[in-house]
């Protein structure tokens, strides 16, 4: 039985969970909690920076604009429209082995104006979508920990 009380266990810990910053933090969560549990990707002091040197950092950034691309095919092949180019900000939790844990998003940000921001709709259809896609995409970056990125990102149709 404790073998299988560990499968359960590793089963629960296997998230794959987008959702929108707000919709995170009204579950009970906390962004502290998951930020104590990530390590950032990268940081000004390179002490508590997961990818430390300059050719790590060069190499996640790639890494991470490569998933964002990805993305936006996978948006093109499953024949999401945004209709306009539409900003937000991610924060991305990811395994050691580089899979996705949690995608954060938020495009209700004070910068961006009311008319600017998708519709409800447009944004549930998302969620939907991202949720596929991280089920099974990783990163090509991987480390001895789990680690965080985020980023502005303006999203447009391909």
């Amino acid at each position: 039985m404790i073998i299988g009380m560990g499968l359960i266990s590793v089963l629960a810990k296997a998230q794959h969970k987008a959702e929108s910053f707000s919709e995170y933090v009204e579950s009970g969560a906390t962004i502290e909690h998951l930020d104590s549990v990530y390590k950032s990707a990268v940081h000004t002091d390179t002490a508590l920076a997961v990818f430390k040197n300059e050719s790590e950092q060069l190499n996640l950034g790639v890494a991470y604009i490569h998933l964002l691309k990805d993305l936006g095919k996978f948006l093109k092949e499953n024949d999401f429209k945004w209709g306009k180019a539409t900003k937000g900000f991610n924060r991305i939790y990811f395994a050691k082995d580089g899979s996705i844990d949690y995608f954060l998003y938020n495009f209700s940000m004070k910068s961006i104006e009311e008319k600017d921001r998708p519709s409800k709709e447009k944004v549930e259809q998302f969620k939907t979508l991202l949720n596929k896609f991280i089920a099974t995409y990783k990163i090509s970056m991987t480390a001895d920990v789990s680690f965080a990125q985020c980023s502005p990102v303006t999203y447009i149709d391909w």
